[in-house]
């Protein structure tokens, strides 16, 4: 459970201020490659194929939820306590605000036009929804690397270690379990082999590598080849 943040952004009495933010890094990495591969997906869809765009559409509409889901987080934990605590940061802060409110309205227009393409399948509905994802990823990437060069450094020094971890557990607890496996999935086709196992030492817990490895990676699997019809590199 995320616990209840001071209403002002102060921090709680006795936290070291002072965190790791790479695993932020990590999941803008997936941002970047599931919506850099979402245009082409929709273009791919042949005419009339309805139950490939509704496949598709499903795709893009849940990565769509979950980059909403990321930035709700940011929203509710991150933006507050980095205005009080970090003063020079406070321009920044609003600029993220701004950012994340013109995402929010692709975002929306998106909603609006999946469902039609996904019901016909026919070339202006697919035209409409690359234009919307192309427009979303030309404000995301520049939000995502603002957010790196601007942001992570000074929550770095700002936040407790507990308060950034809090970031995180929101992300997973937005997430459906049975979708877990399969974001984790996404999230370690950015790593070669032995970053992955260095990586999930570090960040995922031992009975959750485990499930991975017997049950998640087959699912991921699965899934990548019915979104990309070819196997995960």
């Amino acid at each position: 459970m995320v616990q209840q943040r001071p209403s002002d952004g102060t921090p709680f009495a006795g936290e070291k201020m002072g965190c790791d933010t790479g695993e932020m890094v990590v999941i803008h990495r997936m941002f970047r490659r599931v919506f850099t591969d979402a245009p082409a997906l929709v273009r791919r869809v042949p005419i009339g194929d309805t139950q490939r765009s509704r496949v598709i559409g499903d795709h893009v509409a849940e990565i769509a939820r979950n980059l909403h889901q990321h930035h709700d987080g940011e929203d509710l934990l991150l933006w507050d306590r980095l205005r009080t605590r970090s003063p020079s940061c406070a321009l920044h802060v609003e600029h993220m605000r701004a950012q994340h409110a013109a995402v929010a309205e692709i975002l929306r227009e998106l909603e609006a036009e999946l469902p039609a393409w996904q019901r016909d399948a026919d070339s202006e509905g697919a035209d409409k929804v690359v234009r919307i994802l192309e427009a979303l990823n030309t404000m995301l990437f520049t939000h995502l690397g603002n957010e790196e060069t601007l942001i992570l450094p000074a929550a770095s020094t700002s936040l407790s270690q507990r308060e950034w971890d809090e970031l995180g557990e929101h992300g997973r607890t937005s997430i459906a379990k049975n979708r877990l496996m399969i974001q984790l999935g996404f999230i370690l086709e950015a790593f070669t082999p032995q970053e992955r196992n260095i990586w999930m030492k570090a960040n995922v817990p031992g009975i959750a590598r485990v499930l991975y490895n017997l049950l998640g990676r087959r699912q991921y699997e699965s899934y990548y080849r019915l979104i990309y019809d070819a196997r995960p590199s």
